[in-house]
């Protein structure tokens, strides 16, 4: 099969060709129909972040495809069967998993790092993760709720609890942010998204949001803010992953508030220990989806409370792969998608 190979931090995806996966006994292999491209890709190629599984590795963990054949054992998914899969692969059985927890699975596993990803033609998969797409759900679509859709509704349903009548910050309106924008929203929050970017802004008003913000030199964001919002949000999401951001985001909460932080960084951040204690303030971290809250999203598409079409911004060939890097690179669109 055809497939995108990563060889290393700083050299683009090779194009080549490698041998067929091959199911277990409780896998299944699945014909990639489309995959995302993700900032997460990006710290494997660019920042020097390890995968689990050394180079060379086939990433890719934004994926939707259709059941080419199933292993022993496997019997829920005939031929043909539209799947989506989930970014991240669970056991069942760890006691987080038991708890419904499985994006702490004691046995995590996450394609296109603890093992070969979605950059091909074929991926083989655990049967029990799998998710059924409906047929009115273009699969070019239904790849972003792995991990653009279902991120950001695990952050803002489970870790930001947010409720109706909230306020919410957005800080960040890549392709996870606009989705957060979008899942507050149907959350019944009154959501402010900050962002340099202005085409982004205007996506994340036509997703819901109330105010959008372009942070311009000297100007103090968490002060616009306030006069908002009359003291600052309930909950502030951080969805770039650098100090400076996770910061900003939580200099905009008011008394009471919740930061919730989605964006990976590996640098330390410096939060007021004693505006945390004197103003009863959380933070929390927010790590990929549990596998019970893909068919509440699936249902939420379904009844159009969740768009995807305006987060996808146009679908690549497997052989324009790094071009759309080269894309994602340089702020173009929100999420470009390969197809196989």
């Amino acid at each position: 099969m055809r497939a995108a190979i990563f060889n290393g931090c700083g050299q683009p995806l090779e194009l080549g060709d490698v041998p067929d996966p091959v199911p277990g006994p409780g896998d299944v292999l699945v014909r990639v129909a489309a995959c995302g491209l993700c900032h997460t890709d990006l710290h494997y190629l660019d920042h020097g972040v390890k995968t689990f599984k050394a180079p060379p590795l086939i990433l890719g963990h934004e994926a939707a495809g259709t059941v080419a054949r199933a292993g022993e054992r496997a019997t829920r998914y005939a031929a043909g069967a539209r799947v989506l899969i989930p970014a991240v692969l669970s056991c069942g059985d760890c006691g987080y998993c038991r708890q419904g927890r499985e994006n702490l699975c004691d046995a995590l596993v996450m394609l296109g790092n603890n093992i070969d990803g979605a950059f091909a033609e074929y991926v083989v998969v655990p049967e029990r993760d799998l998710v059924p797409v409906p047929d009115a759900l273009p699969l070019q679509q239904a790849c972003l709720i792995a991990d653009a859709i279902s991120t950001p509704y695990h952050a803002v349903k489970r870790r930001g609890r947010v409720t109706a009548g909230d306020t919410v910050a957005v800080v960040g309106c890549g392709g996870v942010g606009l989705n957060v924008v979008q899942c507050a929203t149907a959350a019944g929050a009154r959501v402010i998204a900050v962002d340099p970017n202005e085409a982004r802004l205007a996506v994340a008003r036509s997703l819901g949001a109330d105010h959008t913000i372009a942070p311009r030199g000297g100007e103090r964001i968490d002060q616009r803010v306030r006069q908002l919002t009359a003291g600052g949000v309930n909950v502030a999401f951080e969805a770039v992953g650098t100090p400076a951001t996770i910061e900003l985001a939580f200099s905009l909460l008011r008394r009471g508030g919740r930061l919730c932080v989605i964006g990976y960084s590996h640098e330390p951040v410096a939060l007021s220990a004693a505006r945390l204690m004197y103003h009863e303030l959380e933070v929390v971290g927010s790590l990929g989806c549990g596998g019970g809250e893909y068919a509440e999203i699936m249902r939420l598409v379904e009844a159009g409370r969740l768009r995807l079409e305006p987060i996808v911004s146009g679908t690549l060939p497997l052989a324009d792969i790094n071009q759309g890097f080269d894309r994602l690179r340089r702020g173009e669109g929100i999420r470009w998608v390969v197809t196989p």
